[in-house]
């Protein structure tokens, strides 16, 4: 089940292999613009993760603030942590997933270099093993190709494709016409043989370029690896963590055994990986940097502009209550002066009232309508 699923994961990849080998001749060069093509390919998947990342490095601060602050509360620490990742629109575990892809990546192309023929020309393991008994059939010296099993049957060595697939194009050319989708491999890049293990050039060392170059190739792997991990932990603010440390010097000392033990074809992916990934890291921390920088700039713009417009605002409502507040201080005055004029005409009237026409001595309203002033006159 394994084997099934590993070969149809290998199937875009050896595609991709394929069509870069047709068009350059080149298998170093190949698999450079292989790495680069997955790199492009990856990238729309990975802006929102690298944006993600960038934007809980400035949260790094408040982040602080709110651990300092609830130290003693772990319950009200997360809910103030989930509260920051929801107003900043952040998922802390958003770039851990791209984090792992380069893994299967990597083990894919592993099996399409050492398996060429059934993982990069993909010709099935029967056409292989035809191969194989035609080669050992003309003489030839397979003990690095296969070992005969208790059932005597054929079984590849771990790199028994490889070395099949080299012999046949140095010796035996004329065994592959005929097989659809046979390719004759050319392994050499820049003098060296990408199929060799860096480590057999160090144990049969010769001063030559060919086995100095195979030798670098784990060394430089580890060496960008370190650079790319220096540069992502100093743009993340990491360079202090203990456990971020250690990760930044033991995975690039894993890449240079790896790279030692392995073909140095795969070496050059890792090479290439850490370097695109570098200036990947590069372009999208500037790009993201600036953007994210100009998105807070105008949220904070929007917010003063918010606030001013709440300000005159209250300051309208401030002049209409100020207003509203003198007019009826107005109408009140108008009110005690209409009623001060309405006291003093009051006043006038009774000077001129019944009461005063109608007194006599003590009494009021002596005077009626019958009065006569002489009536009792003698």
């Amino acid at each position: 089940m394994f084997a099934t699923l590993g070969y149809y994961i290998c199937v875009p990849f050896a595609a991709l292999v394929r069509l870069f080998y047709n068009l350059t001749g080149s298998y170093g060069v190949a698999i450079i613009l292989f790495t680069l093509a997955v790199k492009l390919i990856m990238v729309p998947l990975q802006l929102k993760s690298k944006k993600s990342m960038i934007r809980m490095n400035r949260m790094q601060g408040r982040m602080e603030e709110i651990k300092k602050k609830y130290a003693n509360n772990q319950v009200k620490m997360q809910e103030e942590m989930q509260k920051l990742y929801q107003e900043e629109g952040v998922n802390p575990m958003g770039g851990c997933l791209w984090s792992f892809l380069p893994l299967p990546i990597l083990i894919a192309l592993y099996s399409i270099i050492r398996e060429p023929i059934t993982r990069f020309m993909m010709l099935k393991e029967e056409v292989a093993l035809e191969l194989l008994e035609k080669v050992s059939a003309a003489g030839a010296d397979i003990t690095n190709i296969a070992t005969l099993n208790k059932a005597g049957e054929y079984a590849f060595t771990p790199y028994g494709q490889i070395n099949l697939a080299k012999t046949i194009s140095s010796q035996f050319p004329q065994f592959a016409e005929g097989v659809d989708g046979w390719m004759n491999l050319n392994y050499n890049f820049l003098g060296m043989d990408l199929t060799t293990n860096p480590w057999d050039a160090v144990s049969g060392f010769v001063f030559q370029w060919a086995a100095i170059g195979l030798i670098l190739i784990p060394i430089l792997a580890g060496l960008s690896q370190l650079v790319m991990s220096w540069y992502t932990m100093r743009t993340q603010n990491n360079a202090g963590n203990g456990s971020m440390k250690g990760m930044m010097y033991t995975m690039p000392l894993i890449s240079v055994y790896i790279g030692f033990i392995m073909p140095a074809a795969l070496g050059v992916y890792w090479i290439a990986q850490s370097v695109f990934s570098l200036i990947q890291e590069i372009l999208m921390t500037k790009f993201f940097n600036k953007k994210i920088e100009a998105e807070e700039n105008a949220r904070y713009e929007a917010i003063q502009a918010d606030r001013a417009r709440r300000m005159e605002a209250g300051r309208r409502q401030q002049e209409e209550r100020r207003s509203q507040s003198a007019q009826q201080k107005k109408s009140l005055k108008e009110k005690q002066l209409a009623a001060q004029q309405a006291k003093a005409e009051k006043a006038a009237k009774a000077k001129t009232s019944t009461t005063e026409a109608g007194r006599v001595g003590s009494r009021p309203y002596a005077r009626g309508r019958a009065y006569q002033e002489n009536r009792y006159d003698d």
